[in-house]
């Protein structure tokens, strides 16, 4: 195993674990002493890709993990998200069972993918893979990303000021009983106000004939 930090062949395995779909292990170069982590996994029967001329190939892993890293360049995805993708696309092929498989059918497990994932990606992502002839078929794509992220949200808004909901009739008697007589709420529901009434020492019209006292 290359060390990739100094590129000596000779290292060492400090642990070994076992991991989702394979073999984790803990190297320690024997030159420059730096450890660094490899991954073993089971080789499943070879998978044939046949590509759009009609050349067949190997699947290649890395290859697939490349072309993700371009289209997620300087994207903020979670640590381990393109490994994910690349994991589960791998599953899901095998699980076809099938010896040979269109690069179409792989193109769209990783767009779908990137749809949830990040929409920019996937815009990269389509761009390259579906070759747009020209800025309408691109246009197209975008509005069609955008519609079915509008169909996810809500079209209903929430009210800025929730509705007020009644209160009781047993709450409503008993602020009644302690209310002091002579004194009503304000219409704003704040402060309360005295009763203008003769009780409370205000005074009604001047009569015509008694302004001539003051």
């Amino acid at each position: 195993m290359r060390c990739p930090y100094c590129g000596h062949q000779d290292s060492k395995v400090t642990d070994s674990r076992t991991a989702e779909d394979g073999i984790r292990r803990r190297r320690e170069c024997l030159r420059c002493g730096l450890r660094f982590t490899t991954y073993e996994r089971v080789q499943s029967a070879a998978l044939q890709v046949i590509k759009r001329d009609g050349r067949r190939e190997e699947f290649n892993r890395d290859k697939l993990t490349r072309g993700i890293r371009q289209a997620s360049a300087k994207r903020p995805l979670p640590t381990g998200a393109i490994e994910k993708v690349v994991d589960d696309i791998e599953a899901e092929l095998q699980k076809l069972g099938r010896a040979e498989v269109p690069t179409s059918l792989v193109g769209e497990m990783v767009m779908q993918r990137l749809r949830q994932l990040d929409r920019i990606a996937y815009i990269r992502f389509a761009s390259v893979y579906r070759d747009f002839a020209d800025i309408d078929n691109f246009r197209e794509e975008i509005e069609a990303l955008m519609a079915a992220r509008e169909s996810r949200t809500p079209s209903a808004q929430l009210p800025l000021i929730p509705e007020e909901k009644p209160l009781p009739a047993e709450v409503r008697r008993r602020r009644r009983q302690r209310r002091p007589r002579g004194v009503r709420p304000s219409l704003q529901g704040g402060a309360r106000e005295p009763d203008a009434s003769p009780q409370q020492g205000v005074e009604g019209p001047v009569a015509p004939e008694d302004r001539g006292l003051e």
